[in-house]
């Protein structure tokens, strides 16, 4: 997908989803430039029906993880299946992710980046390489960049990032050891995302 197509995204949701991690905060970020839906009747505004803004809504957390259907879809019957509040819980799987917890400890500038670190095997969990961006983590788990790759220029570029990004409250992450740990699966409220994720669970009762 290329850059272009991913701004897209982000104009078609009316927020910025940070897909492509830095970018989003220069000028170059096409969602600053021209804030509304790409296409020819864009700029037209429009009144979405009680499904569309479920719609819209599942579509917004499927492309802030990065999923495509059938993965999130595999996401929300787990979810529905285990005890608790499904939209919550549903969050909670997709933060247990970890190309999403790679990303959020600052080994990468984006999601979308993260999947392609944990692939090309760069991370450890629990001192054994994973390569598998889908992995889920439990509490207490480690996480950890190999060795041969602590010099990665892109790497050290998205590490000076994380002060203005910030750790979540559920990850303890050493910046010079490039490791950090999964402390505890989080909240609805820790993860404070922009997302209203009970029109997600009315969407899939129909």
């Amino acid at each position: 997908m290329s850059i272009k197509s991913v701004c897209r995204i982000c104009r078609r949701e009316g927020m910025k989803l940070y897909l492509k991690g830095t970018r989003c905060e220069t000028e170059k970020c096409a969602f600053e430039r021209r804030g509304y839906a790409p296409g020819q009747h864009g700029q037209k505004r429009r009144k979405d029906t009680e499904y569309g803004l479920q719609l819209r809504e599942k579509q917004k957390v499927k492309r802030i993880y990065g999923l495509l259907e059938r993965q999130f879809r595999r996401y929300f019957s787990i979810a529905s299946r285990k005890k608790g509040v499904t939209g919550e819980t549903l969050l909670q799987l997709l933060e247990q992710r970890l190309d999403n917890t790679v990303y959020r400890m600052g080994f990468a500038e984006s999601r979308r980046q993260a999947r392609q670190v944990v692939r090309h095997g760069m991370i450890l969990v629990n001192s054994k390489k994973v390569d598998i961006p889908s992995y889920t983590l439990k509490a207490g788990d480690k996480v950890s960049v190999l060795e041969k790759f602590k010099e990665n220029t892109g790497l050290k570029r998205s590490l000076e990032t994380l002060p203005k990004r910030g750790v979540p409250e559920w990850l303890e992450v050493d910046t010079t050891a490039l490791a950090g740990t999964f402390k505890k699966v989080p909240t609805k409220d820790e993860i404070a995302l922009p997302v209203q994720e009970q029109l997600i669970v009315e969407l899939y009762s129909k």
